[in-house]
């Protein structure tokens, strides 16, 4: 098993061929995420669109549960929105926690 891991830089762009290349799908499955808004791409047309590093990630877990969970796109985008949601609020009670109280 290959462990080597590559670091992605946020600021990283990648086209919609590049993308697909990396995530070994067909260009038509990134626009398929990309309609059902797991993915927003920079760019106004295919071949302009550009993804940043979030996109990768997003991407990559996208697929990953399409492929292991048979969840439909839609469902995906839904998956990955309730997952940010619950980093954010993990985040929060970490701050909370981290923050002394002044007692009143």
């Amino acid at each position: 098993m290959d462990t080597r891991c590559i670091v992605i830089e946020e600021e990283t762009q990648f086209t919609l061929l590049e993308l697909s290349r990396v995530c070994d799908v067909q260009a038509q499955a990134v626009v398929e995420l990309v309609a059902h808004g797991v993915i927003d791409p920079l760019g106004d047309t295919h071949h302009a669109w550009r993804f940043g590093g979030d996109s990768l990630r997003r991407t990559r877990v996208a697929l990953r549960l399409i492929r292991e969970l048979g969840v439909n796109p839609a469902g995906a985008a839904l998956a990955l929105e309730l997952m940010a949601q619950v980093e954010e609020l993990r985040a929060r009670v970490e701050a909370d926690r981290l923050t002394p109280s002044i007692a009143a």
